[in-house]
């Protein structure tokens, strides 16, 4: 086109505006792929994924590393929202256990709301294995932790028990759960797990008589670590120690 050409047409229009481009950029956009935005880093993710490598692991096999390789993010990305790993911990510890139970909606009396609060309490720790470990020592703890305290306590109300009494009685409740559930004490007993060291008992019956006359009874059982026989112990306690005051 010559240069009077092109003054013609800019003179009357018949080439582009200025300003307007080409359609083409538009048209190519509905053919790209749309990129796919990372989901927001929170702490409610950050524990979520250190917590499906405790529930597989244990606690030991949590990592900052770890746990920022599995979302896919820099290990200084986590520390933008937890300052270590003992901060971390005290995260997945108060999102694992969940809301404290509505205990005043259990049918009966005292007795059973305290069976249901083990119950649950148990079926948690069944989930989250590292909890009964998790949760002992000086550390940080949340409303949600101590809410399950709190609902504990108040289902002994009215029963004559002084506060100091009830709290006891959670604490010992407590106290079994922990006993008969961590990782580190269950199944400890010789018919349970190791069969090297139940074969050598049973080598040997003039040394373990009463064990092994005890043990037939076990054999074909639910292994539970006494848990079920010591929660009904502790409460036929309370509820003789409640009688008596009337």
């Amino acid at each position: 086109m010559s240069e009077a050409e092109c003054t013609m047409a800019t003179s009357t229009g018949a080439g582009p505006e200025p300003g307007v481009g080409s359609t083409d950029l538009l048209w190519e956009l509905s053919r790209r792929e749309p990129k796919r935005t990372r989901p927001v880093l929170t702490i409610e993710r950050i524990a979520d994924a250190a917590t499906a490598i405790a529930d597989a692991d244990g606690i030991a096999g949590v990592s900052m590393h770890l746990v920022a390789s599995r979302l896919d993010v820099t290990k200084m990305a986590l520390y933008r929202h937890v300052k270590n790993k003992a901060e971390l911990l005290a995260v997945m510890t108060e999102l694992a256990i969940g809301p404290a139970p509505d205990l005043m909606a259990v049918p009966g009396d005292w007795r059973s709301r305290l069976e249901a609060w083990a119950l649950g309490m148990r079926e948690t720790w069944h989930r989250h294995p590292w909890l009964p470990d998790a949760t002992v020592g000086v550390r940080p703890t949340g409303p949600r932790e101590i809410g399950w305290t709190e609902s504990a306590v108040a289902a002994l109300a009215g029963t004559g028990l002084t506060g100091a009494e009830r709290m006891d009685a959670v604490f010992l409740i407590s106290g079994h759960l922990r006993n008969t559930q961590s990782t580190n004490n269950a199944g400890t007993q010789p018919w349970e797990g190791d069969r090297g060291l139940r074969g050598h008992v049973t080598a040997n019956p003039d040394l373990f008589p009463a064990l092994l006359e005890a043990a037939k009874s076990v054999d074909g059982a639910p292994v539970d670590s006494g848990f079920e026989f010591g929660l009904q112990r502790i409460l036929d306690g309370l509820a003789a120690l409640i009688d008596s005051r009337g």
